[in-house]
């Protein structure tokens, strides 16, 4: 059991269960006693508190949300950094994340996806104007209530106000959530609300299209292609997808941070308008040819200074000048000698390099990814042509050596010999071992994976055996002991026992006894001796099933407990007994085949003209005996007062004799009736 379930801190917050796990904390559920609420705290884990990097992020966290107050950011009420223990209490949200929530629907509706990036632009606007960059936008760190609010959450690595960037440039490292981070974020520079605005632009085309932009077996590849390649447009994916929504989620996911949305704000106006006409086409143009162009801009007010210079400085005679006209021909002229004199010279490079030879010559810069540094250093020209790096490794799944990435791009043309090439180089795969988290805990699990360096992935199964929530195994099911850094595993997680489909219940009416046993049992349902009642029915044969405690034809799960009730064949029979007509202090006994069945002592009221007995035992016949004798006389002798036959099948009685003495006894010369009987 968990070491802080059932726990207070300090004497105000009890600990109730575990909510989450994350890469540093834990997260309960707890009670606030003194403000009465339900509340989240999040506990720094152990084995961080030593570790100034995690202190320093889970101090971070509480900072920046503690200085935001918005609708759709989570709250916190308190904090507490101690030695031994560190937690932050926040407001407990009732919900999913919305990466839940996506994996859930597949694919949304665009006005849901609108609807949810509102919410979160307005969230990082407010956090934006206090000078606080989230850094780590994902559908995992935002909150899905059930009325389709949104609450961001997670602001761990967020970096606090514009005056810390160039203290901390040179320090910075790649960071984020792979497939949502910015270009600049893979790089390791300095982040600014653009980067948060890239990451919504990602969620965004995930929610529209159902898939992420890019997809690769690692991290590291993932990252790669967040820098060098161009996501696929949505509509190209879903043509249903309008064309206003594609401009917009483009735009926010333009690789130059000077080419996206400039805010939040600005990304939300654009929506408002799309919102009010979704027929709206955003006429967005992004200028892709990656050669350098020169632009040769409009000669107006240039002022040649005395060394040959110029300045951008006018005076009046010149804009009277401008205004008389514009002297077009002598420009032109101008235009075609420079055109002339350019191409004079691009010839003589051209004969002097072929004629001659010298260090001028262009050549152009092969492609060397996918290529060996065997294969480089093995081609005199390239070695000739170009000077190379110390070659940059970082783990990748292709074998060691393979080239990843260059530093210039291929086809560029650069001076033979002049430039210096630096290679990136595959270390080869990075085996990670996979930690043993079957029986575990599906949040320990996943953390556990997480912190290992896994995409963790889950599939949902039923289980006898282990209970819900916890890993039944690695699917598939013999995982190597090492993994590639970055590699999908997929946990196999019980829901508990499979739910039991109900089946029809049998109609057992009218047959044997055992035969409806037979069909129950076999129908997967459970009859007893002890759940079978025999009743008296001489209308149905005997063992017989008069009646079933689940009508036939009705459905109930298995292993349901059926009752019967089985006749007997026979007749229940009341048997009336005349008593002598007198107020005389008796004692009666009634017995049934020689067994007592009621007993009177006591005077016998006036009223009381008969004794009455039912008979329900299941007997072809009874013999009834009525003993009577009068208190008082000292003797206390018993007499025979009368005896009757009773048929159990027809339900009738007769009198088989009467004992005449008894008015003697009783000293009455009132004359007895006879016996009588009834079937009521």
């Amino acid at each position: 059991m968990d070491k802080f379930i059932g726990k207070r801190l300090d004497g105000r917050y009890e600990i109730r269960e575990i909510i989450g796990v994350g890469g540093m904390a834990y997260v309960y559920k707890a009670y606030d006693n003194i403000d009465d609420r339900i509340v989240a705290v999040k506990i720094l884990k152990e084995e961080y508190l030593a570790n100034e990097e995690f202190t320093r992020r889970f101090k971070n966290e509480s900072k920046a949300i503690a200085i935001l107050s918005h609708p759709n950011i989570v709250k916190v009420y308190d904090v507490s950094f101690g030695e031994r223990l560190q937690y932050i209490v926040m407001e407990c949200i009732d919900g999913i994340t919305l990466k839940e929530y996506i994996d859930q629907q597949k694919e949304f509706k665009w006005k849901e996806a609108v609807h949810f990036t509102v919410q979160i632009l307005r969230a990082l606007q407010h956090a934006h104007d206090k000078g606080i960059v989230h850094r780590d936008i994902k559908p995992q760190n935002i909150m899905l209530l059930p009325d389709g609010t949104i609450k961001v959450t997670d602001f761990g690595i967020a970096r606090f106000s514009r005056q810390d960037i160039r203290a901390t440039r040179s320090t910075d490292k790649a960071i984020g959530s792979v497939h949502y981070i910015s270009p600049e974020q893979a790089r390791g520079e300095i982040t600014d609300e653009k980067a948060d605005i890239y990451s919504v632009g990602v969620m965004l085309y995930e929610m529209l299209t159902g898939q992420l932009p890019f997809e690769a077996e690692s991290a590291v590849s993932v990252a790669i292609m967040q820098l060098q390649s161009e996501a696929k447009p949505p509509r190209q994916i879903d043509p249903a997808i309008p064309e206003g929504l594609e401009d917009i989620t483009v735009k926010a996911m333009q690789k130059d941070p000077s080419k996206r949305y400039q805010s939040a704000a600005e990304m939300l106006n654009d929506i408002d308008e799309f919102k009010k006409n979704p027929s709206i086409h955003f006429e967005y143009k992004y200028f892709v040819d990656e050669s350098p162009t020169r632009y040769m801009e409009t000669i107006s007010k240039v002022k040649g200074d005395t060394k040959g210079g110029v300045t951008s400085q006018g005076n009046d005679e010149e804009e009277k000048e401008e205004k008389k006209g514009f002297p077009i021909i002598p420009v032109l002229c101008a235009v075609a000698a420079a055109f002339l004199v350019v191409a004079l010279v691009f010839v003589g490079i051209v004969l002097s390099d072929h004629l001659g030879g010298n260090n001028t010559a262009q050549v152009a810069v092969p492609n060397f990814v996918g290529k060996t540094l065997d294969e480089v250093s093995a081609n005199p020209e390239w070695t000739e042509w170009f000077q190379f790096a110390q070659p940059l490794e970082e783990w990748n799944e292709k074998p060691a050596g393979t080239i990843l990435a260059q530093d210039l791009r291929d086809g560029m043309l650069v001076k033979k010999g002049t430039k210096t090439i630096t290679l990136t180089v595959s270390r080869g795969p990075n085996m990670i071992r996979v930690p043993d988290v079957v029986g575990q805990h599906r949040d320990q699990a996943e953390a556990a994976l997480s912190n290992a360096g896994f995409d963790v992935k889950y599939t949902l199964e039923s289980s006898d055996e282990v209970q819900e929530n916890f890993v039944i195994s690695l699917s598939p099911a013999q995982y190597p002991d090492e993994l590639v850094y970055g590699a999908s595993i997929t946990m196999v997680v019980s829901t508990g026992q499979k739910p039991v489909e109900p089946v029809e219940v049998p109609e057992v009416l009218n047959i044997s006894k055992e035969q409806a046993v037979a069909l129950l049992t076999q129908a997967g349902f459970v009859v007893k001796e002890t759940d079978i009642t025999y009743v008296n029915n001489s209308s149905a044969p005997k063992n017989t099933v008069v009646a079933q405690s689940i009508t036939g034809g009705l459905t109930a799960v298995p292993g349901t407990t059926i009752t019967l009730e089985v006749s007997t064949g026979y007749q229940d029979v009341k048997v009336q007994i005349p008593l002598p007509d007198s107020s005389l202090t008796v004692d009666l006994q009634v017995y049934v085949n020689g067994e007592l069945r009621d007993t009177f002592k006591g005077i016998l009221p006036n009223v009381l003209k008969v004794k009455t007995i039912t008979l329900t035992e299941a007997a072809d016949t009874y013999t009834v005996t009525v003993k009577i004798a009068k208190t008082g006389t000292g003797s206390g002798e018993f007499l025979n007062y009368a005896e009757y036959y009773v048929d159990g099948v027809a339900g009738k009685a007769t009198e088989n004799y009467r004992h005449d003495d008894v008015l003697d006894v009783y000293g009455s010369t009132t004359t007895t009736t006879a016996a009588q009987s009834s079937t009521e």
